[in-house]
């Protein structure tokens, strides 16, 4: 269900507060556990470590993400491969496969 549009996006302003103490594109990440906080334009440029339930993830944030919320970029689960021993060797074939057309490409490239 969506917030009021009387209400407004929800924001953390202790959030923004540290935010407008740092510098545009400063490298530092600044914590948070706030993954409802909606993205805001004032926002672009930083990088939000937002926790996921175990660690925070770093997200640096740019202007597509922008009415997006925080939680969306630091997912709170890892996916594990299906399938065992078989889709391993499967995976490995692609990816050899993978590699020897990108040398033709290269190699078809450099003949041009």
């Amino acid at each position: 269900m969506s917030r009021s549009l009387k209400k407004g996006p929800y924001i953390n302003e202790r959030l923004l507060k540290k935010l407008h103490n740092l510098k545009p594109g400063d490298k530092t990440v600044v914590k948070t556990w706030d993954r409802a906080c909606s993205i805001t334009p004032e926002m672009i440029g930083f990088t939000i470590g937002v926790h996921n339930g175990r660690v925070h993830t770093p997200v640096l944030i740019v202007e597509n993400m922008i009415g997006h919320k925080l939680g969306e970029f630091s997912p709170t689960r890892k996916f594990v491969t299906h399938g065992g021993k078989m889709a391993k060797e499967e995976a490995k074939a692609a990816a050899v496969k993978e590699a020897e057309s990108r040398v033709k490409a290269q190699a078809a490239a450099e003949k041009k």
